[in-house]
C-alpha cells in the first residue's frame, strides 16, 4: 500500500478513487467510439503528413495507433480548463484511471493486459512519469512502461460489468437479441435459474431482464472481490497482469455474453451505419482543419477559406499567440484534440455545416 502512495488514504477513500477513475474512464473516446479511433488512425496514416514532417518514431506512432485512452489522460491532465490545466485530479486517481501505463512506442515487446495498448502520448510523457513516481508504479521499462496501479484492476471490472451487461439488456429491448437468449445468458452470469423463485413471479420480459441483470452484476462484483483478495500480494507487487474476472467462476458465462455482443450487437446494421459514417465525418473534419493549420504554419497556400477555418478553431487548439504551433507534432495533435473532443452529434452537424453547399442563412 505504501509503495503506491496510499498509506495515508482512509479505506473508505479507495472507493472514491475508483469511482472518480470510472467516471473519467471513457472521457477520451472520440466521436463514434472505437470506429472513431480507427478513422483518426487511418486518416493520419494516409495523409502523407507523418512522412512530410520530421517526427520521431514515437510521435509518428502516436498518430498511426491513435488511442482514446491516451486522449483521456490528455484531457484530464491538460485540455480541460486550459487556464488551470486539467481536472486537478490526485496522482492516485490518475494512476487508477490509466489502464495502459505505457507510451505508443517502447523499446521492447510487452506482455500482459497492461501492455496491450498505450495510455499517454509523447506530449504528455513527463506528466505520466510524475504520476508513476508519485504512486510507486512498478517499472517494466525504465522511464517508459509500468505495471498497472492495483486499483486499476477494479476500474476494468467496472467497465466489463456495466457496459457488457447493460449492452446485452439494451440489445434485447432493441430486438437485436431475443429476450429468451438474453435471459439465459444473464441467468448463467447470475448463477440463477430462469424459472422458480422470485423470477418465476415476474412475467414482463423487461422486468425479468432487470432482475437478472441486478443479480448478475452482484455476482460479478463478488467474484472480482474474491479474486482480488486471493491475489492481493501479487497485485500490489505488480506480478498480476490479468483481468480479475478472467480468473473467476464467471469467466466462461462472461465470454458467452462477449461472443453474443461481437456477433449480434456490435455488428447490428444501425451501429455499423453510424460507425461507417464516422470515417467520412472525422476524415472530412481532419482534412479541413489540418489543411488550415498547415497553411497557417507556412506549409501550404493560406487562402481565404483557410483563414476562416483557423478562426473556427478554438484558441486552446492553437499556439500561444493564436497561430498554429510551429512544432508539427503539437500542431497536428491539437487538431486531433479538437476533433476527438466532439460528440457524435456535434461532429455530424459540424461536418454538415462545413460541407453542405447550401447552408441556411440566418
Amino acid at each position: 500500500i505504501a509503495r503506491h502512495g496510499l498509506q495515508n488514504v482512509e479505506s473508505s477513500d479507495f472507493g472514491a478513487i475508483v469511482a472518480a477513475a470510472c467516471l473519467a474512464h471513457d472521457i477520451g473516446n472520440p466521436p463514434f467510439g472505437h470506429a472513431g479511433e480507427d478513422a483518426i488512425r487511418e486518416w493520419f496514416r494516409s495523409s502523407g503528413l507523418l512522412e512530410r514532417h520530421t517526427l520521431t518514431v514515437a510521435q509518428r506512432t502516436d498518430f498511426e495507433h491513435y488511442e482514446g485512452n491516451a486522449q483521456g489522460f490528455r484531457i484530464v491532465t491538460r485540455l480541460q480548463s486550459p487556464a488551470n490545466p486539467g481536472l486537478q485530479l490526485t496522482a492516485a486517481v490518475l494512476a487508477t484511471f490509466t489502464k495502459y501505463p505505457r507510451p505508443s512506442q517502447v523499446d521492447a515487446e510487452l506482455d500482459g493486459k497492461s501492455g496491450k495498448k498505450f495510455g499517454y502520448f509523447q506530449h504528455d510523457a513527463e506528466s505520466f512519469r510524475r504520476v508513476a513516481a508519485a504512486t510507486g508504479l512498478v517499472e517494466r521499462i525504465s522511464g517508459q512502461a509500468w505495471r498497472r496501479h492495483p486499483l486499476a484492476t477494479l476500474v476494468e471490472v467496472a467497465d466489463d460489468t456495466c457496459y457488457l451487461i447493460v449492452d446485452l439488456e439494451d440489445a434485447a429491448r432493441l430486438g437485436f437479441v431475443p429476450y429468451k437468449d438474453a435471459e439465459l445468458l444473464l441467468a448463467d452470469l447470475a448463477g440463477d435459474s430462469v424459472s422458480g423463485g422470485r423470477i418465476g413471479r415476474l412475467h414482463d420480459p423487461k422486468e425479468r431482464l432487470e432482475y437478472l441483470r441486478a443479480k448478475a452484476i452482484g455476482r460479478l462484483l463478488e467474484s472480482a472481490a474474491a479474486v482480488f483478495l486471493a491475489n492481493e500480494e501479487a497485485i500490489l507487487d505488480g506480478r498480476f497482469d490479468d483481468e480479475l474476472l478472467d480468473n473467476s467462476p464467471v469467466a466462461i458465462p462472461l465470454q458467452a455474453v462477449l461472443r453474443v455482443a461481437k456477433e449480434a450487437i456490435y455488428v447490428a446494421r444501425p451501429a455499423l451505419e453510424i460507425e461507417t459514417a464516422g470515417f467520412e465525418v472525422l476524415g472530412g473534419l481532419l482534412s479541413l482543419f489540418v489543411t488550415a493549420v498547415e497553411a497557417g504554419a507556412g506549409h501550404g497556400r493560406l487562402t481565404t477559406r483557410e483563414r476562416m477555418l483557423l478562426k473556427l478553431l478554438p484558441a486552446q487548439f492553437l499556439g500561444h499567440d493564436g497561430q498554429p504551433d510551429p512544432d508539427p507534432y503539437v500542431r497536428l495533435l491539437q487538431v486531433a484534440d479538437f476533433v476527438a473532443g466532439m460528440t457524435d452529434r456535434y461532429a455530424l452537424e459540424e461536418h454538415r455545416r462545413l460541407f453542405d453547399a447550401t447552408p441556411q442563412l440566418r
